[in-house]
């Protein structure tokens, strides 16, 4: 009698709903004001919120913007790396 080969199970999760963060780089092109605005208009955030996360990313070279499953975060990474923002979804 021949077995036949059963396939490694397969979850349902694929990844793309656990939570994740959006992490905003720095560089050396985009004005703080730019960041900021962008950061207000893109992810919502406060003047406050976005200022913080704008002063973090210039001294640590890296912020959490936002977190939130993969398919939330896909289109605010693609409006941030539009407007020449460097982020990453992790």
């Amino acid at each position: 009698m021949v077995r036949e080969k059963q396939s490694p199970v397969q979850f349902a999760d694929s990844g793309e709903e656990q939570m994740r963060e959006l992490i905003l780089f720095n560089d050396d092109f985009n004005t703080f004001d730019f960041v900021i605005e962008t950061l207000i208009d893109v992810c919502e955030h406060s003047p406050e919120q976005a200022e913080t996360c704008t002063w973090i990313v210039h001294y640590k070279g890296k912020c959490a913007v936002k977190s939130g499953s993969f398919n939330e975060l896909k289109p605010v990474y693609h409006e941030l790396t539009n407007r020449t923002l460097t982020a990453k979804i992790e």
